[in-house]
């Protein structure tokens, strides 16, 4: 029972890290593929200002999987580290470049140092979850041995593994472009709203086409988990699509009301069907499962534990971050930034400036940071004062 709890854990992380760190590497896809200079320059201002304040909390989930992951199963995490060391170290590269090309392009002023990071952010944007996405593959088809002591390259550039990698990419731009939807609206930017509406419409269909095309192929790597898939997990399969079909009606119609939510949820409806279809095996096709995986009882009851704990200290400090994000308070001031094309394209200046409120006034975070900096004078003064009187 504790350990189907702490393998229920592991799963709501996975799945929080798709929603989440997979809206991020969506933006970087769509960074990528908005052109040139004049026609990219709209789109990539409004992805790297949603995504700076975010990006780095976003992977919090990530790093907070793999320590459940190899805390609680240390059997199976071993054998999926050795079997998919090269995709795994090369998603943790793409992740590095990823934060490097995202945090410096801005911070440049040299030309060809924005597009060579520029580049750098967009690509790795691409490859991260398409390699995150052949490990997932390489678990799910059964590809990766209780006992494994070496890399397998056969385990994930199998076919199953390579349609669930372009299938994680397809995601990604899926929920970043429905994301970016709300975003342009807050902006009152209509262009953009339109744009990334377009977006969202073809990744839709996108992901739709190969999360049945990876059923179909499961249903030969896999039968067991493809006949579960349809079978006790069918309700959180069938509720995805019906889900992905309701978000694409209200794209079509233009509509943005519980976009946001609906995309989310079927993204993570998608996560637990799989979760539902392959317990209690850990490693699917093997004898390894959540009660057999290695760590002792006391072990998982202590990440019971944490994970409460961390409820409670990470949940409002999330709800915090993304509310301020909502409300445009996490915008940044400074010098004049240069939006790149990645792929050569002559840059174009877009200034801190247009990023304050009407008319030059100062923006929210203007206001809250001279109403703070009032407030610490006021206190200064009144402890001077104090002093003083003694």
């Amino acid at each position: 029972m504790i350990a189907a709890t702490v393998g229920a854990i592991l799963l709501a992380a996975i799945a929080a890290y798709a929603i989440f760190g997979g809206a991020d590497f969506g933006g970087g896809l769509w960074d990528l593929l908005a052109g040139g200079d004049v026609r990219g320059r709209a789109p990539r201002r409004l992805i790297e200002e949603s995504i700076t304040p975010v990006w780095e909390a976003n992977h919090v989930w990530l790093v907070f999987a793999l320590v459940i992951f190899w805390t609680a199963f240390p059997t199976g995490f071993s054998a999926v580290m050795n079997t998919a060391a090269v995709p795994l170290w090369l998603a943790l590269f793409g992740v590095v470049l990823r934060g490097i090309g995202l945090a410096f392009r801005k911070e440049t002023a040299r030309l060809s140092l924005q597009r060579a990071f520029g580049a750098m952010f967009a690509f790795s944007s691409l490859l991260t979850p398409f390699f995150m996405g052949t490990v997932i593959g390489a678990i799910a088809a059964g590809s990766v041995p209780a006992n494994a002591t070496h890399l397998s390259l056969s385990a994930w550039t199998q076919a199953t593994s390579l349609l669930i990698g372009f299938l994680f990419v397809s995601a990604c731009a899926y929920l970043a472009a429905v994301y970016l939807i709300e975003e342009a609206a807050r902006r009152d930017e209509d262009r953009l709203r339109r744009y990334f509406t377009l977006r969202a419409i073809v990744a839709g269909v996108v992901t739709g086409a190969l999360s049945l095309a990876t059923l179909l192929e499961l249903h030969a790597s896999n039968e067991t988990l493809s006949n579960r898939l349809t079978g006790r997990a069918l309700p959180f399969v069938v509720l995805a699509g019906v889900i992905g079909l309701a978000v694409l009606g209200l794209l079509a119609s233009r509509r943005r009301q519980g976009l946001r939510v609906l995309s989310a949820l079927g993204v993570a409806l998608v996560v637990w069907g799989w979760g539902v279809a392959q317990y209690p095996a850990v490693l699917p096709g093997t004898s390894v499962n959540l009660g057999n995986a290695g760590a002792p009882n006391s072990t998982l009851v202590a990440l019971v534990v944490i994970f409460v704990i961390a409820v409670f200290l990470v949940g409002p400090s999330f709800a915090l971050l993304f509310s301020m994000q909502g409300r445009l308070l996490l915008r940044s001031d400074g010098p004049t930034m240069l939006v790149a094309d990645p792929l050569g394209a002559e840059p174009s200046r877009v200034s801190r400036g247009q990023q304050r409120g009407p008319s030059g006034t100062p923006g929210p975070g203007g206001w809250l940071t001279l109403v703070g900096l009032l407030a610490a004078g006021a206190i200064v003064r009144a402890l001077e004062r104090r002093s003083q009187r003694r």
